[in-house]
């Protein structure tokens, strides 16, 4: 990559970029724009993997609503995540938890750390 486009994207990347980790559940705090108006819409549930990329960064979060699984695609350096609240922190052992998908109910739970 050319050193101009590394310079672009260094400026455009978040000096608040929250710290969570494959596993996690967290809170996205999203704006929305509806018309001219503009809302944050929490969006809550776990994460399934972490694609690293600079400011390209991205992260997918799971979450089953009304018994419909809702995943979400979120970019990490993006204005329109306005923040990343972490609500616990989950033990895995995989980089990319794409079997949850499968699972419903008590299986789809990831194990929680203890300090």
């Amino acid at each position: 990559m050319s050193e101009i486009i590394k310079e672009i994207e260094k400026e455009q990347l978040r000096a608040d970029a929250p710290s969570f980790n494959v596993g996690d559940t967290v809170k996205v705090h999203g704006k929305i724009k509806e018309g001219d108006k503009e809302r944050i819409q929490i969006f809550e549930g776990t994460v399934l993997k972490i694609q690293n990329g600079s400011n390209r960064t991205t992260f997918t979060v799971r979450k089953v609503s009304n018994g419909c699984g809702v995943e979400k695609t979120w970019p990490l350096h993006s204005p329109n995540v306005e923040k990343v609240e972490v609500v616990r922190r989950g033990k895995v052992r995989r980089a990319k938890l794409n079997y949850l998908r499968d699972r419903v109910g008590k299986n789809a739970k990831v194990k929680e750390v203890i300090k």
